[in-house]
């Protein structure tokens, strides 16, 4: 039965980070599922109810209270304004949102070093009130223009003086022979919820209890789990060898007698999963033996 009298309004980014957050969230515990072009998509928990929306528009759907909460970027709270509890930052591995910088950007051969020397000049952007604020806070008069796409080809091609793009490493910037200034923003995704909902006792436990799964999540990726048996005389050397989060776990083999007279253990940790290919060969030099391997949803 639901402890919520209506269930908890949730938007789910559309767009680059979907994919990225409906795995996220099925890890976490919650399978999401949507057909066709439906904007609903459904969720097997009866206390949520999931929209997809856009990342630019999403804070001001929650601000202003058609949605409880959702996952969105820094930032589009920052270019939006939007005043939102942030409850969690969610720094996906494998998308394409993580670790971005908007940056200030000019083509190789521009004469600009610095962005005071784009006085009186053009720059074009998505992000444009945070363009204009960090303009304004500089005391540099520009026209900032909104661009609807394409910016770095906008440019490129001499159509505007500089832009302010979203970039992860600035590859891309580079071979297409353009340059950065500057660095005025720094993101990745968060989860979000209205002030209301935060308030709200009911829903602030739901959202809570999102959060920490969804945390749980993001600290399994890249790690694994792994168990094994190993001698009594062979455990001091075998737990040298192994990295844990804490301390691995160790717990006698019962009945000893099965395993010709001596006495055995079973031993296990969480390590990173990169480490995995040269550690077990390694614990098998130990003495370890029956070992297993096998993925994590989740570590809290």
């Amino acid at each position: 039965m639901s402890r919520l009298a209506t269930p908890l309004k949730l938007g789910i980014p559309k767009g680059s980070l979907e994919k990225s957050t409906i795995d996220l969230f099925e890890k976490a515990g919650w399978r999401i599922s949507s057909s066709g072009r439906s904007y609903f998509p459904s969720i097997d928990d009866a206390e949520i109810r999931c929209s997809f929306m856009r990342p630019q528009e999403m804070s001001r759907y929650i601000e202003a209270g058609v949605l409880d909460g959702g996952v969105t970027g820094r930032d589009w709270i920052e270019e939006n304004g939007s005043a939102l509890e942030v409850v969690c930052d969610l720094v996906y591995s494998k998308v394409s949102l993580v670790g971005t910088r908007w940056v200030l950007v000019v083509r190789d051969d521009s004469p600009v070093k610095r962005a005071e020397d784009l006085a009186g000049k053009i720059v074009a952007t998505e992000l444009v009130n945070v363009t204009k604020r960090f303009f304004a806070e500089r005391g540099i008069s520009v026209d900032v223009e909104f661009s609807w796409g394409a910016t770095e080809a906008k440019v490129a091609e001499g159509l505007v003086d500089a832009i302010v793009d979203v970039t992860e490493t600035g590859s891309t910037l580079r071979a297409n022979k353009l340059r950065i200034v500057e660095e005025l923003l720094p993101s990745n995704p968060q989860l979000v919820a209205s002030r209301d909902a935060w308030a709200d006792p009911a829903r602030r436990e739901k959202i809570e209890q999102i959060a920490l799964l969804l945390r749980g999540a993001l600290e399994a990726q890249g790690k694994v789990g792994i168990k094994l048996n190993v001698r009594k005389n062979d455990l001091p050397a075998l737990i040298a060898l192994l990295p844990s989060l804490t301390a691995p776990t160790v717990a006698n083999l019962y009945p000893a007698e099965r395993l010709h007279g001596e006495e055995w253990f079973s031993v296990e940790s969480v390590i990173a999963e990169a480490t995995a290919r040269d550690l077990i060969p390694r614990l098998m030099k130990a003495g370890a033996i029956g070992i297993i391997e096998y993925p994590l949803n989740k570590v809290i």
